[in-house]
């Protein structure tokens, strides 16, 4: 894993090459084993590298090719890349080194711009061809691997991490967060892209490239997700459950490619379980796995799961048990992050990514399991609004009302919480409902915070094109919270490591198998995963594979409860308000009904945490420098 940066003059006027050294410095975490800028006149690229391939001098980045025709700073591995490299030395490439880059600069010499059809894995990389004076910048298809640039008339800047990019004299550092995209933000959590929080930067789209020749800069797609297929009611369990089983199996084969230690991270849910247990069968040494509980609140820990799973499977495995550190670590994780990011699971997910890189330097992970079978419960709860649409709202509008009258604990899974978001969403057209039980701020609570009309976030969420029904939101998830939220935190907080992680679940050949199996084999009645379940019976104790789903989080509500003299100090000092971003009268109930226990409204005041410390270590400041 690795981070990469670069500039370019349109106008091929040379680039001042300590600028890209600067920009590569502030992404030493993500490649503190060795770094470098090339310099190629109106063409800088830097990379900072976390050796995993080919651990030799001849696997350092940024790559030139033999001629030096070619340049390539890269992030990433292309798990297939011993027959990519086999086939094209077959047809005459001669290669220098053992790494998947070098592979990457002989596919494009030969294919050009359909480089990317034979490659499997996670990737974000730019190639400089000094020939034709054209720069490619490219992302993998699930968005694994972040890319982001600014560009103007004279020039394009690109780097993995926004600070990078904001190392930069000329990329303004102002915020881009008016009031609909403020909106966007309290819904989703984040900052949709290809928007980000500040004015003139984007993000590179998962499975999108970028070119820049000529002065000209024009963005393609090369790939796009498969639609979900539909309910099938003659479909058969056993038509599909032996291909799902080889393709996963092929997937993690591939993933376990290193020269450095590998482990996996280990919850005790399916999707992790399930990943260590494969790991397991075709490693031929010992597993290490990875798991950490939170002190305070036993809902939240499931240590206990995780070490029978290692047990089971005969793992190395190592657990940690930690105590709030919430407010500690808030300001370090928005650095991280370069934008407002309102999933609190960050904060579990660099502790453990902390502990294992103590012991290796790759783990895999179960990302994506839910996005491919239908794991989420908000996809049962979808299908069972689907069903209720002859239930009179009268009704459903007095229970609300009922519901509204209970107070909401900070436990997880909380049934009051629950069933106030189900009656809530189930109010709304199916579409909308599912939404509702996603976003972080309804689309009342928005428009009374940003004192404005309307739901521009709720339009945002309609208008993606995918088809109807729990399928369609099942396209939606994929498109918008896996590669914008799950996979954003895993590779921000494993970086902030120096950890490389990988989800063999991500695999798009996986990908696209798994979205051939109809509907009712995923979600089959109220049971999730069904296919992967029965898969997983081969190597898991039913007890893990039949246990509730539970999400990896922290007792946040507890804790900020515990705080709440911070909470109010940092959501509430002058500087906060002088902003005028948010309506304070508004915050303060929010926090006073948090306090009471009358509501659990920590993930929104986490997300109000976060926006304000992002301003304070982005905005307010001269330079960006980390906590």
């Amino acid at each position: 894993m690795c981070g990469l940066c670069g500039v370019v003059h349109l106008d091929g006027s040379p680039v001042d090459v300590s600028i890209v050294e600067r920009m590569t410095a502030r992404l030493m975490h993500r490649g503190p084993d060795q770094g470098r800028v090339i310099d190629d006149d109106c063409a800088v690229l830097g990379n900072r590298r976390l050796a995993i391939l080919d651990l030799s001098p001849a696997g350092a980045l940024p790559m030139q090719s033999a001629d030096g025709a070619l340049t390539l700073a890269y992030n990433g591995e292309i798990y297939n890349y011993p027959e990519l490299k086999h086939s094209l030395e077959a047809a005459g490439e001669r290669f220098r080194s053992h790494s998947d880059a070098e592979v990457i600069l002989a596919l494009y010499r030969r294919h050009g711009g359909e480089l990317f059809t034979p490659m499997r894995g996670m990737f974000a990389f730019a190639l400089w061809d000094r020939e034709r004076r054209s720069l490619l910048l490219a992302r993998d298809r699930l968005g694994e691997k972040p890319l982001y640039y600014y560009h103007d008339l004279r020039m394009i800047v690109f780097a993995s991490e926004i600070k990078a990019l904001l190392a930069h004299p000329d990329v303004p550092r102002a915020s881009a967060l008016d009031a609909h995209t403020l909106a966007l933000y309290l819904a989703y959590g984040y900052v949709p892209p290809p928007l980000t929080a500040f004015k003139g930067i984007r993000a590179l789209l998962p499975g999108c490239w970028l070119r820049v020749q000529d002065g000209r800069v024009e963005e393609g797609r090369y790939w796009t997700p498969p639609p979900n297929a539909p309910a099938d009611p003659h479909a058969t369990l056993d038509a599909h459950r032996a291909d799902i089983h080889a393709a996963l199996e092929d997937a993690v084969r591939q993933a376990l490619i290193s020269d450095v230690p590998l482990g996996a991270f280990l919850s005790g849910g399916l999707d992790s379980s399930l990943i260590a247990a494969l790991m397991r069968r075709h490693s031929t040494g010992a597993v290490k796995t990875f798991s950490i509980g939170f002190a305070g609140d036993d809902s939240f820990d499931e240590t206990v799961y995780a070490r029978q799973v290692a047990a089971h499977l005969g793992t190395e495995h190592i657990a940690f048990t930690v105590e709030s550190q919430t407010l500690d670590l808030l300001p370090r994780l928005v650095w991280h992050h370069d934008q407002p990011f309102g999933d609190s699971s960050a904060i579990p997910t660099y502790l453990v990514s902390k502990l294992a890189r103590e012991h290796v330097t790759v783990a895999l992970t179960g990302d994506g399991g839910d996005e491919l079978f239908a794991g989420y419960d908000r996809f049962k709860a979808a299908a069972l609004v689907e069903r209720m649409q002859a239930v009179p709202k009268p009704l459903l509008r007095g229970a609300e009302w009922m519901i509204n009258l209970l107070p909401e604990g900070t436990d997880y899974g909380n049934r009051f919480k629950r069933a106030r978001r189900f009656v809530r969403g189930a109010l709304q057209p199916p579409g909308l409902a599912y939404f509702d039980w996603v976003r972080l701020f309804s689309g009342d609570l928005c428009a009374e915070l940003l004192r404005a009309d309307g739901d521009p976030a709720g339009r945002h969420f309609m208008a993606m094109d995918t088809q109807g029904g729990v399928a369609g939101l099942l396209d939606k998830n994929l498109r918008s919270y896996l590669p914008d939220d799950l996979l954003i935190k895993t590779d921000r907080s494993s970086m902030a490591a120096s950890l490389e992680t990988r989800a063999p679940l991500l695999d798009h050949r996986l990908v696209e198998r798994a979205a051939r199996v109809p509907l009712n084999l995923k979600l089959k009645g109220m049971t999730s995963k069904y296919i992967l379940k029965e898969i997983a019976r081969a190597y898991l104790p039913d007890s893990i594979i039949d246990r509730p789903k539970h999400g990896f989080g922290v007792p946040l509500g507890a804790w900020l409860r515990r705080d709440a003299g911070v909470v109010r100090e940092t959501l509430l000092d002058q500087t906060a308000r002088q902003r005028g971003l948010l309506d304070q009268r508004t915050v303060v109930r929010l926090i006073d009904e948090h306090v009471s226990g009358r509501r659990d409204h920590a993930q929104r005041l986490w997300a109000l945490l976060t926006l304000e410390w992002w301003y304070r270590i982005f905005i307010d400041g001269s330079e960006t420098v980390a906590p």
